[in-house]
C-alpha cells in the first residue's frame, strides 16, 4: 500500500543570528514529525579575506538530541568540547549525539575559505528518548567508505544508508531510537520504490532536482514531504539529476520541552541544562 502525502512544506529562508538558512521544519503548520525536530538547508559562500575560524557558526551548546549534518557541497570543520576536530567533505556526514551536553562549532575549512568556496549543508535534529538524553556525548564522522550504498534496480539511483537497516545492509551509526535515513542521488529518469516500516513516521526532502511521487505528483527542490503513517511504500521517479533525503523513524511519544539548543522532557530539565552550560559542565571549546 502506497503512503500518501499529508503535507508539503517549502523551505523558507530565515535569519539565524546573522546566518541565513532555509528551514523546512518546524513550521507554523507542523511543529515536528516525531522523532524529527528540525531541518535546515544552508548554502553559504566563504571568503579568503578573513580567517575561516571567524566564519560559519561559532561555538554553541546542545543537550538532549542528535544534530546530524550532511555535506552536499564543500567542506565543514567540526570542533567540539570533547576534543573532536574533523573536516567533513562533500558526500560525508557528521553525526553527533549531544547527550548530557556538548559545545561545538561549525566552520568552513581553511581550504574552502582560501578558495572563496561554497558550503552547502543539510542539518537535521533528531530527538532522543528520555533514557538517552543524559548519556555521554557521541560524535562520528561518516566518510564515503563508511556508508553502505544500495543501488536501485534500474542502476540510476544510489541510496546511501545513513542510519538503520535496509535490504540486508546496516549503518554503522548507533542510534538512540529506531531510524531509517537514506541519502539518495539519482540520474535523470531514475525510479524506485522504497519500503518503510509500518510504525515509522516518514518525510522526504528534495535537496536538488525535480521528482514525481506516485499518488501525489511533481515535487520541486527545497520542499519537504510529510507522509501519512498508513502505508508502507513510496514510489518515486526523477525528471533530472537529483538528490533527496528520506527521513523515517519510530515515534518516541514523549513530552518535549525545548529552549533553543536544549531539548528535554520538562521545563525543569531545561533550566538545569542552562545552569550546567553556564557552570561549564558541558566543557569548553577553544578553537585552535
Amino acid at each position: 500500500m502506497l503512503k500518501k502525502v499529508k503535507k508539503l512544506l517549502p523551505a523558507i529562508e530565515i535569519d539565524m543570528g546573522g546566518f541565513s538558512v532555509k528551514q523546512a521544519l518546524p513550521t507554523q503548520k507542523v511543529e515536528r514529525v516525531d522523532p524529527f525536530l528540525l531541518l535546515h538547508h544552508a548554502r553559504t559562500p566563504y571568503y579568503n579575506d578573513r580567517s575561516a575560524k571567524i566564519q560559519g557558526i561559532a561555538p554553541h551548546p546542545h543537550r538532549g538530541f542528535s544534530p546530524v549534518t550532511f555535506i552536499v557541497e564543500g567542506e565543514l570543520h567540526h570542533r567540539d568540547s570533547r576534543g573532536n576536530n574533523q573536516i567533513a567533505k562533500e558526500g560525508e556526514i557528521q553525526w553527533m549525539h549531544a547527550g548530557m551536553g556538548i559545545i561545538h562549532s561549525e566552520r568552513p575549512s581553511e581550504n574552502l575559505a582560501a578558495n572563496n568556496g561554497i558550503q552547502e549543508i543539510i542539518q537535521i535534529w533528531i530527538n532522543s528518548p528520555s533514557e538517552s538524553k543524559m548519556k555521554v556525548p557521541f560524535y562520528r564522522h561518516l566518510s564515503i567508505g563508511d556508508i553502505p550504498i544500495l543501488v536501485s534496480e534500474d542502476k540510476k539511483i544510489n541510496n546511501k544508508l545513513i542510519a538503520g537497516e535496509y535490504k540486508g545492509e546496516k549503518s554503522i551509526i548507533p542510534t538512540e531510537s529506531d531510524l531509517l535515513i537514506l541519502w539518495g542521488i539519482s540520474e535523470k529518469n531514475g525510479e524506485q520504490s522504497i519500503n518503510i516500516p509500518n510504525e515509522f513516521n516518514t518525510m522526504l526532502y528534495l535537496i536538488k532536482g525535480s521528482m514525481r511521487v506516485t499518488g501525489y505528483g511533481i515535487v520541486d527542490a527545497e520542499n519537504l514531504l510529510v507522509f501519512e503513517k498508513e502505508g508502507s511504500t513510496i514510489e518515486m521517479s526523477f525528471y533530472e539529476n537529483s538528490q533527496f533525503l528520506l527521513l523515517s523513524g519510530a515515534a518516541i511519544h514523549e513530552k518535549i520541552s525545548q529552549s533553543g539548543p536544549f531539548v528535554m522532557n520538562s521545563q525543569t530539565e531545561i533550566l538545569e541544562a542552562m545552569r550546567d552550560y553556564q557552570m561549564g559542565k558541558m566543557g569548553i571549546l577553544i578553537e585552535d
